[in-house]
């Protein structure tokens, strides 16, 4: 589960994260020229940014707190499903050997093994809504990080600075001058507006 936790997580993230501005292109204005100085900033690494994944899920405190509340439950439903399993394997030691010392009639013996076979059947649908259960929640908990990144980025990029904003994960980006990491800002920004939020 914790796999699943961190890929959603990765893909939620760095699937679209861009910032452009919003400036008319060239053959939206019939005369109008950009005046030399600006095509020139416009085309500068400065920019385009871009924001590392791996850093936002390991140092945003919204996801740190998020990452214990599926760990935690996690373990308990784990736990859940252990207690099942153990119980489950003990009533069919013990059917069995019951069977072998002969202490049940045969109508008796297909009364029990239906019922082992029922306590099976509700177990595995337990795992299984257990499990759905976990998944939901956790893709609610990566569209809300998600969400908290991009309504971020646009409130950490109104003044238009950079046309693009790009997010890093492992090797998706295969060459970006470090000037270009805003990781850090974006980051402590991030964090002391949840922070806000708190109060």
């Amino acid at each position: 589960m914790k796999k699943t936790l961190s890929a959603i997580a990765v893909a939620a993230l760095a699937f679209g994260i861009t910032s452009c501005n919003n400036q008319p292109q060239a053959n939206d204005t019939k005369e109008t020229k950009k005046p030399a100085a600006a095509t020139a900033t416009s085309s500068s690494q400065e920019n385009i940014a871009y924001v590392e994944i791996d850093s936002i899920m390991s140092q945003y405190t919204y996801w740190k707190e998020v990452t214990k509340i599926l760990e935690a439950k996690e373990k308990n439903i784990q736990k859940t499903l252990a207690g099942k399993q153990q119980a489950l394997q003990q009533a069919a030691a013990n059917f069995q050997r019951n069977i072998q010392a002969n202490k049940y009639t045969q109508e008796q013996a297909q009364q029990i093994q239906a019922g082992i076979q029922k306590q099976a059947a509700d177990a595995e649908s337990l795992q299984q809504r257990l499990g759905a259960e976990y998944q939901k929640e956790v893709s609610n908990y990566n569209k809300a990080l998600s969400d908290s990144v991009h309504n971020y980025l646009k409130s950490f990029n109104k003044d238009k600075k950079y046309v693009m904003i790009l997010a890093k994960s492992g090797d998706n980006i295969l060459y970006a001058d470090e000037a270009c990491n805003i990781t850090s800002d974006v980051v402590k920004g991030m964090n002391k507006a949840y922070t806000g939020m708190k109060k």
